[in-house]
C-alpha cells in the first residue's frame, strides 16, 4: 500500500469550473448533502479548501461559516489547512469537499480537523473514487498529468480506516455520479451500481467514547456480587440437623 504522506505537492483547483464537468460534480455533491445540512446545529462551520467554499450551505442551521485556504477567493482566513489557526474543540462542523485529493498529508489534515472539532462534531468530506470511470483515467499515460486525473484517489475503505483510528462514526456514505460527463450522472447506473460512482461522500461524527467496548474492561467495571445459594443451602442443612421445637416431646414437668 502506498504511504499516505508524499513529498509531491499538488496544485489544488480554485474553482469547480476548472475541472472537466466540475459543475456537475458540485451540483451532485450539494444534492447529496442537502438532507444532512438540516441535521447539523452549532455555532461555527469551517469550510476547508477552495472547493469547499463554493458548496452551497444555506440550508445548514449553522450560521457562522468560515472559509479557510492558502489562497483564493471567498476566503475569510488565509491559512494552511494542515495548521489551522483555531483553538482545539472550537468548531461544530468541518467540510473537506475534495480537499484530500490534492493534500500532501491526508492523515495530518484529518488529525487537524479532529483537533478543532468539538465532541460529537460533524465531519463532511468528499473525494474521487478510484474504482470508477474517472479512476480508469489514471491508468492512461497521457491523461495522468491532466486535471482531474493528476490527484490522489483513495478507496472508501481506506478512508474508513483513517476515520476509525480517530474514533469517528460514519453516519452516511455513498458513491454517485457514475457517468462523469452526464449532468444526471447516469440515473439508472447510479441507482443499480452506486459503487462505481466517480464521486464519494462521507458524513461522520466525532465520538468521545470507544465505539467498540473492551469486554475485559466492561467485566471489571461490573460490581462483583457473591452468590447467596451456598449460604442458603448451609442454613437449610443446619436447620434440618438441629432439633425443632415441634419435634420435641412435651417438656417434662419439673420435679
Amino acid at each position: 500500500m502506498k504511504p499516505a504522506r508524499i513529498p509531491e505537492n499538488f496544485i489544488s483547483p480554485h474553482h469547480w469550473g476548472e475541472l472537466p464537468w466540475g459543475e456537475y460534480y458540485r451540483e451532485a455533491l450539494e444534492s447529496q448533502l442537502q438532507p444532512w445540512f438540516a441535521k447539523m446545529f452549532g455555532f461555527h462551520l469551517l469550510k476547508i479548501g477552495n472547493l469547499s467554499t463554493e458548496i452551497d450551505t444555506e440550508a445548514c442551521a449553522i450560521s457562522h461559516q468560515v472559509n479557510v485556504a492558502l489562497q483564493g477567493d471567498r476566503l475569510q482566513v488565509n491559512a494552511d489547512p494542515l495548521y489551522l489557526p483555531f483553538a482545539g474543540k472550537s468548531v461544530d462542523a468541518c467540510m473537506l469537499a475534495h480537499t484530500l485529493p490534492w493534500c500532501q498529508d491526508p492523515h495530518g489534515l484529518l488529525r487537524e480537523a479532529d483537533r478543532v472539532l468539538i465532541d460529537d462534531g460533524w465531519l463532511i468530506l468528499s473525494s474521487f473514487n478510484p474504482v470508477s470511470l474517472l479512476g480508469l483515467g489514471k491508468t492512461v499515460p497521457f491523461l495522468r498529468k491532466r486535471t482531474p486525473y493528476h490527484c490522489r484517489m483513495f478507496t472508501p475503505m481506506r478512508i474508513f480506516d483513517w476515520l476509525a483510528l480517530l474514533n469517528f462514526e460514519v453516519m452516511h456514505q455513498r458513491s454517485f455520479q457514475v457517468l462523469p460527463w452526464s449532468k444526471q450522472g447516469g440515473k439508472m447506473l447510479s441507482t443499480h451500481l452506486p459503487a462505481l460512482g466517480c464521486m464519494h461522500v462521507i458524513v461522520a461524527r466525532k465520538r468521545t467514547l470507544p465505539l467498540t467496548l473492551n469486554p475485559m474492561k466492561s467485566r471489571k467495571a461490573k460490581p462483583q456480587i457473591r452468590s447467596a445459594v451456598g449460604a442458603t443451602r448451609q442454613f437449610r442443612e443446619t436447620t434440618k440437623a438441629s432439633p425443632s421445637l415441634t419435634d420435641n416431646p412435651r417438656p417434662r414437668e419439673l420435679d
